[in-house]
């Protein structure tokens, strides 16, 4: 049983940390989650390395952003303006994996704060097996449905391969002038 409320989409890009965030930042980071496995490893320090590994991933994060120093969210955000254009969602969030703000759960917090009742959360990944869009993403998700169980949340990954292929076609047929 879902709550009364409202429509929401989600679009959740991969992240990337601002080129002007020391790169010695992220490369801890991502040691640190190499060496715990996401976190999940047990063992002595194993929670000292989950409390340095979430300051890091905070850190980066919060990374003051803008055009010049993230292209990448930049450009996503372009695309969740085009898309939300499209799309009759009565409420629309960005999300990022990784090394950005909002995160998937903080985006989806967001809609449900809106009062979402319904979330279609959405990759801009579009090829199957990765891990972000096959193991973090829905991860992540089921920690915000534990928490929002009244609150329907769809992951509407993945994406059907020979639709894909037919825009990467069709983009290639127009640039190229080929029909």
């Amino acid at each position: 049983m879902t709550l009364e409320g409202k429509t929401a989409v989600v679009l959740i890009g991969h992240g990337a940390p601002a080129t002007d965030c020391p790169p010695q930042l992220v490369g801890e980071l991502m040691g640190l989650e190499w060496r715990g496995g996401n976190h999940s490893a047990g063992g002595e320090g194993a929670e000292e390395l989950q409390k340095r590994a979430a300051a890091l991933d905070a850190k980066i994060r919060d990374w003051p952003r803008h055009p010049g120093n993230d292209p990448y969210k930049a450009g996503l955000e372009r695309l969740a303006a085009e898309l939300r254009r499209l799309l009759p969602a009565e409420l629309f969030a960005v999300g990022y994996n990784e090394f950005c703000r909002p995160s998937v759960p903080e985006a989806v917090e967001q809609v449900i704060r809106q009062v979402a009742a319904r979330v279609f959360v959405i990759p801009s990944m579009l090829t199957p097996g990765g891990l972000h869009s096959e193991v973090d993403i829905p991860r992540s998700l089921d920690e915000v449905r534990a928490r929002h169980p009244a609150v329907s949340i769809e992951y509407v990954w993945p994406f059907d391969v020979a639709e894909v292929a037919g825009l990467l076609a069709s983009h290639l047929r127009r640039v190229s002038g080929g029909s």
